[in-house]
């Protein structure tokens, strides 16, 4: 190492322990241990990432919560990440949710993520007490099927601008409060169309506001385009606080102002950056997990199978192109 790296390299490292010291930070070692949450290796050795399945993919051939776990299990994916309301018309009819978790431990998959929509982010107080208490039945139900994290959206904030982001944070460190005791966190959540939370700074901003621990986010490629920020932005968020990140990609047409859930296409049958955007995710040390999350209802008419083998394949394909860019 010349001298001009050697001095630059320890006042790096000098800096961020004395920032560290100054406003009372754990060490960033504590930091990843707080945050991250170990999820088994990858069933394809040569991914440094995990593979899920976002049941929304699925929806419109209506199976059971069970048949989408097999539909997972059998097209290859590391992971599954159900819907609550699917969970609860399980439970509804007589399910089990002991069941269930063996199922999916049985299955060879892991609960990475889930799809709730809790109103935690509202201004109207009883409205707000409401969400936190559901928010608490929905994590409980998570846990109970041996998962440990929820999405966060901004349901409630997004059809007109919302609490100031200040005040977003505060309730969002309450909901991760709520996160620590039941043992499943939960991930603020990134929506393109919303009047509140629709871009990666407002993401990053509320998420390092909170001055939580536990604080994460879980982004989505679609959303990031839809809300207008741009891809590079990623680069500013420490990798191990994106556990899950939402995967999908968008046609050229219609317009950003436009486009819709219903036109997300598979992963690299569009024109996002796929490759380039998860190089650089790659590059900052990303290694959680890829979700198709997918709501075209073209695929809904086609067979589930079909179509979770599909999206399994060519997220691997985005993937490995990524990872070529690194070569």
């Amino acid at each position: 190492m010349h001298r001009r790296e050697m001095i630059t390299a320890t006042g790096t490292a000098l800096a961020i322990g004395g920032i560290a010291a100054t406003f009372g930070g754990p060490a960033v070692a504590d930091v990843q241990a707080a945050t991250e949450q170990p999820s088994p290796t990858p069933k394809d050795r040569t991914m440094t990432v995990r593979f899920a399945l976002n049941t929304s993919t699925v929806r419109g051939q209506g199976l059971s919560v069970p048949e989408q776990v097999k539909l997972a299990a059998a097209a290859g994916y590391d992971g599954i990440e159900p819907w609550i309301r699917d969970i609860q018309q399980y439970v509804e009819k007589g399910g089990s949710l002991d069941d269930l978790r063996k199922l999916i431990a049985d299955s060879g998959l892991t609960v990475d993520s889930a799809i709730g929509f809790a109103k935690w982010i509202v201004d109207d107080p009883a409205e707000r007490a409401a969400g936190l208490e559901e928010a608490r039945r929905d994590m409980d139900m998570v846990g109970k099927i041996g998962g440990t994290r929820i999405a966060a959206p901004p349901v409630g904030a997004q059809n007109a601008p919302g609490p100031a982001l200040d005040v977003i944070a505060e309730r969002y460190r309450s909901l991760l409060d709520l996160g620590k005791e039941t043992g499943v966190v939960p991930q603020l959540e990134l929506w393109g169309f919303s009047k509140t939370l629709s871009r990666l700074g407002e993401l990053a901003y509320v998420a390092t506001a909170a001055e939580h621990p536990l604080a994460c986010v879980l982004p989505d490629f679609y959303h990031i385009y839809k809300g207008g920020s741009r891809f590079d932005g990623l680069g500013m968020i420490e990798a191990s606080r994106m556990h899950v990140f939402h995967m999908n990609d968008y046609p050229a047409t219609p317009p950003r102002e436009t486009i819709a859930d219903a036109d997300r296409v598979f992963p690299g049958d569009g024109v996002c950056p796929l490759p380039e955007t998860i190089a650089l995710l790659l590059r900052g040390g990303f290694v959680g997990t890829f979700s198709l999350e997918l709501f075209n209802p073209e695929y809904w008419k086609r067979d589930a199978a079909q179509v979770a083998k599909e999206g399994l394949e060519k997220s691997k394909a985005v993937v490995a192109k990524a990872q070529k860019l690194l070569a």
